[in-house]
């Protein structure tokens, strides 16, 4: 029997972290041919061009595809995905792949489910199902989920979501988050190693921030960055680790705040552009807390039992564990939040913390599901809940 050709699309170092593991058992199997399509935030130069990543960790890229538009607009964000489809579609045509794997919801992966779906490329999406309500990532989680034809969602309640869009049952499978495999099997970096790379020596307190553009918010996001940053720079003996912001509307104006603000601070910050899922996940490991808006502090912190400081609306109504915290973008707020953390009987909650998000096996579930795929689309019908 010829071997499936896998078509795996990464668009930023966030979805290539989060895929690795799959992607690697892709790549291992016999059953499979793997293509990988990388595109989006990873052919920039303003964000550390981490292409390179997926290179050194020995993955082959089929194709580099360079749509986006070196802009801070929405306008740019919609040009861009229409490039993406133009540019997509050619490179489909030609690697002729059977099935297309797509994780979340930014709008070069919708460019390329958009692409897909014309050309009657079954994909399998992955993280469907989830709100946020701050940001324009629903539309678009949404609109990949019904151009898909098999769903593997992070929790069950997900899982429940996208048949209430519409979706069979039998092809919405709850696997759990690729996020948590990486930090159960992945040999995460010691302290001093830590201390080595990012070229700073831990403090008493030390805090992982990552800040993304609410690009629902209709224009706050720099007000409320302003913000959380009054709240930290009141903060004593505390290292303040920050990661730039990804290519959505205003991101390229949060790093260059960042940029100032850090070189200001040298003493007490360090910034990257893009860390790494290894030191990433290893910093996060010795901080006390994830402050900002990132799916990472709702998703992977809580089975580090690391606590999480999650700011505003971009992550409203994901499903969350105890150990994050909610906070309105406004100084009183933030620091509000920054005191609970630090609280004897928050620190004690953090000890017996369990991960909504699932135990690691995510990417075997995945391919267990793929196993049993005739990789063929049907006409789907709408699944009609029972009314």
């Amino acid at each position: 029997m010829n071997k499936r050709k896998i078509c795996v699309f990464t668009g930023s170092r966030a979805d290539y972290g989060l895929l690795k593991p799959l992607i690697l058992k892709i790549k291992d199997s016999n059953n499979y041919d793997l293509q990988i399509v990388a595109s989006g935030m990873h052919l920039s130069p303003e964000f550390g061009l981490t292409y390179q990543e997926i290179e050194k960790d020995g993955i082959n890229i089929t194709k580099k595809i360079e749509i986006l538009l070196s802009s801070d607009s929405y306008s740019a964000m919609a040009k861009s995905t229409g490039l993406g489809i133009v540019s997509f579609v050619d490179v489909l045509n030609e690697l002729s792949p059977d099935l297309i794997i797509i994780l979340g919801d930014r709008f070069e992966a919708l460019a390329f489910a958009i692409a897909c779906y014309f050309l009657k490329i079954p994909i399998a999406h992955i993280h469907g199902g989830e709100i946020t309500l701050g940001s324009l990532d629903d539309g678009i989680r949404h609109s990949i989920t019904k151009l898909s034809t098999l769903h593997f969602t992070s929790t069950e309640i997900y899982r429940k979501r996208v048949i209430q869009l519409g979706e069979s049952p039998e092809r919405v499978f709850n696997v759990g988050a690729l996020g948590i495999e990486n930090i159960v099997n992945m040999k995460l970096l010691q302290k001093n190693e830590v201390e080595k790379i990012i070229n700073k020596k831990f403090k008493d307190r030390n805090l992982l921030i990552t800040y993304h553009p609410t690009t629902s918010d209709n224009g706050d996001t720099i007000k409320n960055l302003n913000e959380l940053l009054k709240a930290l720079d009141e903060l004593n003996n505390t290292l303040l680790i920050f990661t730039k912001s990804n290519a959505d509307s205003e991101g390229r104006k949060i790093n260059k705040i960042l940029e100032n603000y850090t070189q200001q601070n040298s003493d007490k910050t360090v910034l990257f552009t893009s860390m790494g899922q290894l030191l990433y996940l290893s910093t996060m490991k010795y901080v006390d807390a994830v402050v900002g808006n990132s799916s990472s502090g709702i998703i992977e912190a809580p089975s580090l039992k690391i606590a999480t400081i999650n700011i505003g609306d971009r992550q409203k109504g994901r499903v969350k564990s105890s150990s994050v915290i909610d906070c309105l973008p406004e100084y009183n707020s933030i620091k509000k939040a920054l005191n609970i953390i630090y609280a004897n009987e928050f620190r004690q909650k953090l000890k017996n913390v369990v991960n909504p998000y699932g135990v690691g096996n995510t990417s075997e579930k995945i391919m267990n599901v793929l196993s049993n795929f005739d990789f063929k689309i049907n006409q789907k019908e709408f699944y009609d809940l029972s009314f």
